[in-house]
């Protein structure tokens, strides 16, 4: 609360990230956080230790969010669905006793095929979970090895047919741009994931991160830009047809399916990170503050009440971070959630929305900051005239 450099009129919503760090197998194009467990699975008193640091961490953060309620909870790893549901219910009841949820407060679980088991998703419904996000990436047995992963096309047929039947609203995670993917190959992955009717796809372009296994050994035939461009074109037509629609660049969705918690990442609102390497941005009237928890689960739960990094957003960086997030939205943001948000005035990005209005990538309305298709296309040269 001592004075900062920014007036900020009034704090943003606050959502809760959760992060659980182990799967079974780490990915090699996977650069999360995330930690392979020993003998293919996870061992009670980890996860009783390391929900016990969870609720430290927690208590150890109140002060900072005191009072505030929390619009959504987002448990992503990792694979949470290692944890078993008695688990979750578990951490989510150590969640309600400490902070103050809102009415209806979306809860995401991230849960992969390959850690399935029949009533297990009924169980993750029951323990409080509103809301699922299968992590399927492909229908393809031969793409499913060539990206490491531990499921068949059968087990991820499997899971979302329990998903469906266990959650009014869940997530299907599918990437494109696969080595030696055609658009007839995506085209038949499309119609497998349509069939199940997912209220939400998010879909991911498979790129190639620095300090993963496909950095030292990637893999041959990666569709080219042209390609890798058309098959975005086919996914946003054939979901559209579908019924869903575009309203993120990676994410589409039937009407009040969208997803609460990340809208609220997009339109620069606030959370607060708890778990290993958990990242937090948090408002106050005169600053905001970014915070990063111990990457590695044992220095974690060793010291789960202490933060690894904390600083405050610099004024001159606040526009490109807004942006960075706000552009995503195929609706953009309007002008006045900038200002409250940033606690900075219009001269601040005028000169930016003048150059990209004229460049085509903004809509002309003065009221709102919303991407062209142009600028949807562009998003990067976009978001960088805001640096």
């Amino acid at each position: 609360m001592r004075p900062g450099t920014l007036q900020l009129p009034a704090l943003p919503p606050l959502a809760l990230y959760v992060h659980l760090p182990w799967c079974l197998r780490k990915c090699p194009y996977c650069d999360f956080n995330s930690h392979e467990v020993k003998n293919g699975a996870l061992a009670p008193d980890t996860a009783a230790a390391y929900l016990a640091a969870l609720r430290d961490d927690l208590e150890s953060a109140l002060p900072l969010v005191w009072g505030r309620p929390v619009v959504s909870i987002f448990i992503g790893g990792g694979t949470p669905s290692l944890f078993d549901p008695e688990q979750i219910a578990q951490l989510i009841s150590d969640l309600r006793a400490r902070l103050p949820l809102e009415p209806g407060c979306e809860i995401t679980l991230e849960a992969n095929p390959g850690t399935f088991e029949r009533e297990r998703f009924r169980g993750f419904r029951q323990a409080g979970v509103t809301r699922l996000s299968v992590g399927v990436q492909s229908f393809d047995d031969a793409q499913l090895k060539a990206l490491g992963r531990v499921h068949s096309a059968a087990q991820a047929r499997e899971a979302l047919a329990e998903a469906a039947a266990a959650f009014e609203t869940f997530n299907l995670d599918l990437m494109y741009a696969l080595p030696g993917q055609t658009l007839d190959g995506l085209a038949r992955e499309l119609d497998t994931a349509l069939a199940f009717a997912p209220p939400h796809l998010s879909i991911y372009h498979l790129t190639i991160e620095p300090n993963t296994v496909f950095a030292t050994r990637t893999p041959a035939g990666l569709p080219e830009p042209d390609l890798a461009s058309d098959m975005l074109d086919l996914i946003t037509a054939r979901t559209a047809a579908a019924g869903l629609s575009r309203y993120e660049v990676s994410a589409y969705a039937r009407d009040g399916h969208r997803c609460l918690h990340n809208l609220n990442y997009w339109q620069f609102g606030d959370y607060l990170g708890i778990g290993a390497g958990a990242h937090s941005k948090l408002s106050f009237p005169n600053r905001v503050l970014r915070q990063v928890r111990w990457r590695e689960p044992a220095a974690y739960m060793a010291q789960a009440s202490k933060v690894s990094n904390e600083q405050e957003v610099a004024r001159k960086e606040l526009p490109f971070e807004f942006m960075l997030n706000a552009l995503r939205l195929k609706e953009g943001v309007t002008l006045t959630q900038f200002l409250e948000r940033t606690g900075l005035p219009p001269s601040s990005i005028a000169q930016a929305l003048d150059t990209a209005r004229r460049r085509g990538l903004l809509e002309a309305d003065p009221s709102r900051i919303q991407p062209t298709a142009r600028g949807f296309d562009f998003l990067s040269d976009l978001q960088q005239l805001f640096l």
